[in-house]
């Protein structure tokens, strides 16, 4: 290929300079910012990055929310041959340090004016670092610029040297380095060449046909590889326009104001739109609670026949239509009335979450990447689609089915190694093989389904082997339930945290008339306890004995990236939940025999905890 990024991009902007490349929040409106001016702030950015002596080669680290500046940098930084590095811009000042020190960033940009200034007193960790270039307002560091002292430097000394370290680019070198969000130990950084990540932009555009005429909603962190290179890189490639969401909570607002016609998240986003409407239906009148099941019906009666590869009949395409107008046309218009599709990826999408979608007009393609690979390398497409798969492969992706279920991959996207960590880089590789960590099957029609992490699946003490995840999402699947992890590795049986839809569950304690105060109440509550057990056993009354959850406890709130139970992409972090709910997870063991033993556990400020009552 032998071309960078940063050459694609600005040949993509500079040859369509008045379309709208990018739109943000300023105050109350979207303000669209041309092909044009981005690829001027791109160049603007890398000039003055030369300015202050940056290399080639050297690293850029960005610590930010998605923003246009966000773009500026990271293109600046790669334009004047250097690789960009981002930083979660939710993480803590021990993994920035982390970052900036093993990556050797010699220039940080940063939006936190208090992560700066606790940046400038631990200097003394960070010998690599130069510049701290603060993109919102100012700080009195002699290590510290403005946005806009940065942007008053460069001339045309540095605009020449820019547009030849520009042409000079190959596509074999260093991109960037992404790190690991770190479900165990500290993060370890992917190096990804500009082949790589345009070989899996290439890939996907042969499968998905995206254009101008597109809009994408950026919510997802840019520094996860997802969002990357699907959201960001994809999407200015093929000249769509990219919306930035004013944050993960304004999601619902800003896809009416923008009027998506793709939307790229993680399946938990999906999971709760999808709880928030069957909550409406459930509480709503009966005639209408009525129409919406009947219009369910018929549309996942369509949807199977469609998946199936087969036409509908006449009567179908007609039920169909009434159905998307009567009983679907609302969900289109909260979802801004233009989206053509969702993709899901970064986990495994609960599958009635996908049929609810599918059979909504809205299909949710499910796929399947890592960091180390560019992110996707299969997914399912409007010509190809299978509920419960991640798809095919993409063209020039090949997958292997290692002995033990180990998922062996080989592809343009696939990473080059970690950086210094020449030692973890030869045991992730057999034969030219990329071990991905993850159990999966293909199917005779090549279609990839994931079962589980390699690293997450539970050995019981019966040397049983049980896949955490499904029975998770199988769980998650109940209108009362909104999170779990199954827990009993080495053990004699199964057990479970869970954590409620509190929404949900505080509307039956009412209908019930049960008494209750707060969260803590209604976890230890028995009938509520009583109502979880009815409800989980049919779940899983077909599944052997061993795979079982015998006992659960439910949690008065959910795992939190604030207490590191999660990755900032939702990902549990099995090994901190069971750090920091170590006792009551062995406390469902104390009882002698196997018998139900169900309880509510209260969790507290101080991250103290008082066990609830056991039933």
């Amino acid at each position: 290929m032998n071309v960078t990024i940063p050459q694609r991009i600005l040949q993509q902007l500079d040859q369509n300079s008045g379309r709208v490349a990018l739109r943000h929040k300023v105050g109350d409106t979207y303000k669209p910012v041309s092909a044009g001016q981005v690829a001027q702030q791109i160049r603007h950015y890398g000039r003055n990055l030369i300015a202050l002596g940056l290399q080639p080669g050297e690293r850029v680290a960005i610590m930010a929310p998605n923003s246009p500046e966000w773009v500026y940098a990271d293109q600046g930084a790669m334009a004047a041959g250097a690789v960009s590095v981002p930083v979660y811009h939710t993480e803590g000042i021990e993994a920035l340090l982390h970052i900036v020190r093993d990556s050797g960033s010699r220039v940080l940009f940063i939006r936190s004016q208090l992560m700066a200034q606790e940046l400038t007193e631990r200097l003394d960790d960070l010998p690599d670092l130069q510049q701290i270039i603060l993109l919102g307002g100012s700080l009195n560091r002699p290590q510290v610029l403005s946005l806009n002292d940065f942007l008053a430097g460069g001339s045309a000394t540095e605009d020449d040297e820019l547009e030849r370290r520009l042409a000079a680019g190959r596509g074999d070198e260093l991109a960037t380095l992404i790190y690991t969000s770190g479900t165990t130990g500290l993060p370890k950084g992917v190096m990804l060449k500009h082949d790589n990540i345009l070989g899996a932009v290439t890939a996907a555009t042969s499968v998905f046909s995206i254009g101008p005429d597109d809009t994408c909603l950026s919510f997802l962190p840019l520094s996860h590889v997802f969002e990357r290179v699907d959201g960001y890189y994809l999407m200015m490639l093929q000249g769509a326009t990219i919306a930035y969401a004013e944050s993960i909570d304004t999601v619902p607002v800003n896809l009416v104001e923008i009027q998506p016609t793709v939307v790229i998240s993680v399946p938990r986003l999906y999971e709760k739109m999808f709880a928030r409407v069957m909550e409406r239906v459930l509480s709503g009148p009966l005639i209408k609670k009525q129409l919406f099941f009947a219009g369910l019906k018929i549309g996942g009666r369509y949807s199977r026949t469609i998946l199936a590869g087969e036409q509908p009949g006449a009567l179908l395409r007609f039920g169909i239509a009434v159905a998307r107008k009567l009983v679907f046309s609302k969900l289109h218009e909260r979802l801004g009335g233009r989206l053509r599709f969702f993709i899901s990826g970064g986990a495994a999408l609960v599958r009635n979450v996908a049929e609810f979608f599918h059979a909504a007009g809205i299909p949710i393609y499910e796929g399947y990447g890592l960091t180390e690979t560019s992110a996707g390398v299969a997914a399912n497409t409007p010509e190809h689609m299978r509920l419960g798969c991640v798809g095919r492969p993409f063209p020039g992706t090949k997958i292997r089915i290692a002995d033990d279920g180990e998922i062996l991959l080989r592809g343009p996207g696939v990473f080059s190694g970690y950086w210094q960590r020449d030692e973890l880089t030869a045991e992730v590789f057999v034969d030219g093989w990329f071990q991905t960590g993850d159990i999966g099957e293909v199917d005779a029609d090549g279609f990839l389904a994931i079962t589980d992490r390699k690293k997450d699946l539970i050995v019981t003490a019966g040397g049983e082997n049980v896949a955490p995840q499904n029975l998770e999402n199988t769980f998650k699947s109940d209108k009362y339930l909104s999170n779990a992890m199954i827990y009993g590795d080495a053990k004699p049986f199964l057990t479970a945290l869970l954590v409620p839809n509190f929404e949900n569950l505080e509307k039956y304690a009412r209908f019930k008339k049960l008494s209750f105060l707060n969260h803590c109440d209604l976890v230890n509550h028995p009938q509520v306890i009583d109502l979880i057990r009815r409800r989980i056993d049919p779940l899983q009354k077909d599944l052997p004995a061993f795979n079982q959850v015998k006992r659960f406890t439910l949690l008065s709130r959910d795992f939190t990236s604030a207490d590191g139970e999660i990755t900032p992409t939702m990902k549990l972090k099995r090994k901190v939940v069971m750090k920091n709910f170590h006792q009551v997870l062995e406390g469902m063991y104390l009882a002698e025999d196997h018998d139900r033993h169900d309880s509510g556990f209260c969790i507290i400020e101080d991250n103290a905890a008082n066990k609830g009552d056991t039933q």
